[in-house]
């Protein structure tokens, strides 16, 4: 056994190498995370989830929810679009300035154009170089014009979210629940896109009464069904009639459904971030086709 000593010293040093990469570096790093400011206001982000919102991360967490959701929005890069917002006092100038970047095709086109009146898109889908000497041009004609970011990538196409996620998005999340499978879409903005906490409520216990083709297994087993008293109860969902009870009974949350619903609610990973940057006002929240 020469060469115990040897062989022990190396495995130590493999060990404290390996916990210095996945512990002491996230930490370093991650440890000392703090609120920071939303880009070009002085809000600051994130805010700490309500009470019985923060409870619906541990229902998340019991139900395995992490295991066919994700919450980590996949980005690939920006675009850029610039914005006439006023021609300003010589809009000849500024009309001919846009034709010289951009000839109209066929001529006809021109009047069509000349009569879109600001805010109006004049470019779209460009890199910041290009952006910014488009914009260039045009405020030296006397416009005003302002650069929209867009962030692009196919999650941002499905609606799932306006940017990339980052770390802050999770600073009270304990414990983070990024998951690593997509059998349904990504939550990260659900709160945003589906801020219906009826509509969240009748996913969870028959996600078919609102997506038709849903693969989600019903959640059944945190609601309760009841016999019907002197009036409904105010909690009862409203089910189309193939997912409803039998007569005189209904369908009410348990306090986990309420606590998972409320947890879903406040997703909202939808601000723009100095390291995640977009432009909120050119971006809609709203994506009813991916409801799933």
């Amino acid at each position: 056994m020469k060469n115990g000593f040897v062989i022990f010293l190396a495995a130590f040093i493999v060990a404290g190498t390996s916990w210095c990469a996945f512990v002491l570096a996230p930490e370093l790093q991650l440890g000392g995370a703090k609120q920071v400011s939303v880009l070009n206001t002085s809000d600051v982000y994130p805010l700490n989830r309500p009470g019985e919102a923060n409870q619906g991360l541990q229902v998340y967490r019991a139900n395995g929810c992490a295991a066919c959701h994700t919450e980590q929005v996949q980005q690939t890069g920006v675009t850029c679009d610039v914005v006439l917002t006023s021609f300003g006092k010589n809009t000849n100038n500024v009309v001919q300035a846009y034709f010289k970047i951009n000839p109209p095709k066929p001529p006809s086109n021109i009047v069509t154009i000349i009569i879109q009146d600001p805010p109006w898109t004049i470019f779209t889908n460009l890199d910041k170089d290009k952006a910014d000497d488009y914009a260039d041009k045009i405020t030296a004609a006397g416009g005003k014009v302002e650069t929209h970011i867009l962030a692009t990538g196919a999650d941002i196409s499905r609606g799932w979210g306006l940017r990339h996620s980052v770390a802050e998005d999770f600073l009270y999340d304990n414990p983070v629940q990024l998951g690593s499978l997509r059998v349904g879409p990504d939550l990260a903005g659900v709160g945003a896109r589906l801020p219906d906490m009826n509509w969240q409520l009748l996913h969870l216990y028959a996600p078919q009464s609102v997506v038709k083709d849903s693969t989600m297994p019903p959640f059944r087993y945190l609601f309760e069904v009841q016999k019907t008293g002197d009036s409904p109860s105010p909690d009862a969902l409203n089910l189309p009639k193939e997912f409803a009870p039998p007569a005189g009974y209904e369908v009410v949350p348990t306090e986990d459904a309420k606590k998972l619903a409320a947890y879903l609610l406040s997703l909202h990973a939808d601000v723009p971030l100095y390291d995640a940057p977009f432009t909120a006002a050119q971006v809609s929240t709203n994506a009813p086709a991916n409801k799933k």
